[in-house]
């Protein structure tokens, strides 16, 4: 039997398509990776950055399960508060997208060594904050209680590293050339119009479905 609800599962991976697109430190570090160094030195700080996402992944899948079985009421609580930051991060993004501001920018475009671009790569991703908040309040709304715990958690790592080496490939192949089209007012204020739309209609399930 499939360990997750079909649908649950297409909301899921839209959600982690959705978070793994938009520009932040991985994606940045991408770019600076790329147009810095070429194809290759990219390619292996990404592989740097996914083994750090799968570090995180297995943290917190041990941690999730734990909580699955030990306090089920409150890993419905988790479940709640997930679907209403989900729902944040979507009017968030809308309104980011309507006002005139520029959005902050990123540090770690810093200038990086070719030879440890795996190194440096496994660094930024081990240290990035919005994966905690990943962790923490996005994922626990699609886990199920009555489901075994492993096959879900195996599932949605499959489509959260899938869909983020993906987007750092195309950060990183692309080099300068996506940043700068997010330093466009108009597709800058696009995209974040459809992320924000993404992201609510996806807090919209999770809160009925809970």
């Amino acid at each position: 039997m499939f360990a997750v609800d079909a649908f649950a599962y297409a909301v899921y991976a839209s959600v982690a398509a959705v978070m793994a697109v938009t520009p932040g430190p991985a994606n940045l570090f991408a770019i600076a990776a790329g147009a810095q160094h070429g194809a290759r030195p990219a390619l292996i700080a990404i592989a740097g950055m996914n083994l750090a996402t799968l570090v995180w992944f297995t943290g917190a899948a041990l941690g999730l399960a734990g909580l699955m079985r030990a306090a089920p009421a409150a890993f419905d609580v988790l479940r709640v508060g997930g679907g209403l930051y989900v729902g944040f991060l979507g009017l968030r993004a809308a309104a980011t997208a309507l006002s005139a501001a520029h959005p902050a920018q990123d540090e770690t475009t810093a200038p990086i060594a070719a030879r440890r671009a795996f190194h440096d790569g496994f660094a930024v991703q081990i240290a990035n904050p919005k994966l905690a908040l990943f962790f923490a309040a996005v994922l626990p709304p699609f886990l199920d209680p009555a489901q075994p715990p492993a096959a879900q958690l195996a599932l949605f790592a499959l489509a959260t590293i899938g869909f983020d080496a993906a987007a750092m490939c195309g950060y990183g192949l692309a080099g300068g050339a996506l940043a700068a089209r997010f330093r466009q007012p108009r597709f800058r204020r696009v995209f974040g119009l459809i992320v924000g739309a993404l992201l609510i209609l996806s807090a919209a399930f999770i809160l009925m479905r809970g």
